[in-house]
């Protein structure tokens, strides 16, 4: 299963604020956090007293805690990639490479006694492939994303999938970040644009920008990069279905309850044997076969990508099946339209491949 994160930023923060949202975090079952040193200004003791106990209380919370690292913070901290022990004291999981030391380093840091995971950078180009042939650790090497806070500085959506393969590839975790929606949230930096790894993300609601990570199908973990999310969001990522791509759907007025047994109750799989012009759901077949649905009158004369429609009483023999339109073609009188994919959500069906399951989140 993916696991989902929060990120927070004890040094722009106070310990009460931080475990409060740590707290309501675990409750809607995240289980990462991300947290940086390279903007902590504290000195190495008062740096290993605070974090020392933030760590032990994400522990208890039942999370996972990443801190974002560069040879500068090894450096305050005394470590060097053969001695990770201040890292060890600290109750470290994962020490996140934001700037590497060089192959020889880079190499002995996975080998590292503690068994803490080394986070390498995915938003760059690096040669993870070699440093795991010449003996790096690869049950200790995964990988994340960065995040951006400037406004269109995010990764276009090309680069982040070529990268993000690469990675996969090798067969190492994969992590990227979500950004929420609240006024005033920050990172470790100033700026207050949000914190998503992909610039195609920014502004969008949370919980659609995670189901387009998800429906890549090479994303592991999803991690919020701003503080503090609302609870709202929170929840909207914790009840994402992440077993399949899933579609918001604005419904026309009229619908009939056997469209809507359609829409809601059947488990979607577009065919292998696909079409340029819609995806088909054919399994609704075998139940409306002894159903009537009854062609409407006054729809569009022409059929766009993100409608649904539903086939009707006029083509019997294919009656219920559920198709979601991928360009545009003319209504002939065949099919019903039941909804449209909103316009934000369209990103998503470039990503549903033949025979990938979907589905429609049913309004509360």
């Amino acid at each position: 299963m993916h696991r989902l994160g929060i990120s927070v930023y004890p040094e722009h923060s106070t310990q009460e604020k931080d475990f409060a949202y740590m707290e309501l975090a675990a409750r809607y079952g995240f289980t990462r956090i991300f947290t940086c040193l390279l903007s902590v200004k504290e000195s190495k003791e008062e740096l290993m007293k605070t974090f020392t106990a933030f760590m032990e209380k994400a522990h208890s919370l039942g999370f996972i805690v990443s801190v974002d690292t560069n040879p500068e913070v090894f450096k305050h901290l005394g470590a060097t990639p053969f001695n990770l022990e201040p890292f060890a004291k600290m109750g470290v999981d994962i020490i996140r490479l934001d700037g590497h030391f060089g192959d020889m380093e880079d190499i002995a840091i996975t080998q590292n006694p503690y068994n803490i995971a080394i986070e390498f950078n995915g938003s760059c180009s690096m040669a993870l492939d070699l440093l795991i042939q010449r003996g790096a650790n690869k049950h200790n090497m995964v990988v994340c994303h960065n995040f951006y806070p400037q406004r269109y500085s995010a990764l276009g959506w090309d680069i982040f999938m070529n990268f993000t393969k690469k990675y996969k590839a090798l067969g190492l975790p994969m992590a990227a970040f979500v950004s929420s929606n609240q006024e005033n949230t920050f990172g470790p930096w100033p700026v207050y644009a949000g914190l998503p790894t992909c610039e195609i993300h920014r502004g969008l609601p949370i919980d659609l920008q995670m189901r387009h990570l998800l429906a890549t199908n090479l994303v592991d973990d999803i991690l919020v990069g701003n503080a503090f999310a609302s609870e709202e969001e929170l929840k909207a990522m914790a009840e994402v279905d992440q077993t399949k791509i899933t579609f918001n759907l604005d419904c026309v007025e009229g619908i009939s309850e056997v469209e809507k047994e359609v829409i809601y109750e059947f488990y979607h799989v577009g065919r292998g044997d696909a079409s340029d012009y819609f995806v088909r759901s054919s399994i609704p077949r075998r139940v409306c076969k002894d159903k009537t649905i009854p062609a409407r009158s006054n729809q569009s004369p022409v059929l766009r990508k993100g409608d649904v429609v539903i086939v009707n009483d006029n083509l019997a023999h294919y009656r219920g099946e559920l198709e979601i339109i991928l360009k545009d073609m003319p209504n002939d009188g065949e099919r019903n339209l039941v909804g449209r994919i909103p316009e934000e959500e369209l990103i998503l069906l470039d990503l549903l491949k033949p025979e990938f399951p979907f589905g429609f989140i049913k309004k509360k």
